[in-house]
């Protein structure tokens, strides 16, 4: 799958960001990226903030151990999860290819 990959204990997610939505959910695939909708707004980094928030509570991990990588403007966003402790539960279809 192209929408992540994991490395020596790095998780790189490949996303397109909805903002504005009713709820934080990961809905599926959108092109070759994960679609995550979530409820902030995109303003003055806002919905950059929430998502990484969300990531890192998704990952059990602190905020502090995801990093937006690319796409600090737009949708199309690269996040890095170091030493991610669980895996969320996604869409039947888009499962994690691994274990922690």
């Amino acid at each position: 799958m192209n929408w992540y990959s994991f490395d020596k204990g790095i998780l790189i997610l490949n996303l397109h960001v909805q903002p504005k939505a009713s709820k934080d959910e990961w809905v599926g695939l959108h092109g070759d990226r994960l679609k995550l909708r979530i409820k902030a707004p995109p303003v003055d980094g806002k919905a950059n903030q929430h998502v990484l928030k969300f990531i890192a509570g998704e990952f059990s991990v602190s905020p502090s151990a995801c990093k937006l990588l690319s796409g600090e403007t737009g949708r199309e966003k690269r996040v890095a999860v170091t030493a991610p402790k669980s895996l969320p539960f996604l869409p039947a279809p888009l499962q994690f290819g691994f274990t922690l």
